[in-house]
């Protein structure tokens, strides 16, 4: 029996096998989440140099333009008699909540506004726009 410096020591090695499967589990959630988390279609919003901040209230029923000039309901497609009448039903179920409309840049301002009244008839208090601010250099 050899006491010292022989090859028969205890070797401590550090095992990554769990840390390695604990961060590729973290990297599949946030690649499944992410996309979750934009709201609506997406669209490229036109550039504004002022935005209006508004304080931080009920989640906003989000309504975009796709440059198609097709509408959606958060993600769902609507035509226009279709859009007012689902429109209406959502804010029956949460009265007072906020309407953000996201057109794409390329529409018109008469496509936006088309948009714009359905939603007033459908019984929204007031749509917000929504813009990509202009970062400053």
């Amino acid at each position: 029996m050899s006491v010292g410096g022989g090859s028969g020591g205890i070797k401590s090695e550090i095992n990554v096998t769990p840390l390695v499967d604990v961060v590729l589990v973290l990297l599949i959630i946030f690649m499944v989440v992410t996309p979750m988390l934009q709201r609506g279609k997406d669209v490229r919003l036109p550039k504004a140099s002022k935005i209006e901040k508004e304080e931080k209230s009920a989640d906003p029923i989000v309504l975009s333009v796709t440059p198609d000039k097709r509408i959606f309901l958060e993600a769902d497609a609507f035509d226009e008699a279709l859009l007012e009448e689902a429109l209406r039903s959502r804010l029956a179920a949460a009265p007072g909540r906020k309407v953000l409309l996201k057109g794409d840049e390329v529409l018109t301002f008469g496509d936006v506004r088309r948009v714009m009244n359905l939603a007033r008839k459908a019984g929204t208090k007031g749509v917000a726009l929504g813009v990509e601010e202009l970062k400053e250099k």
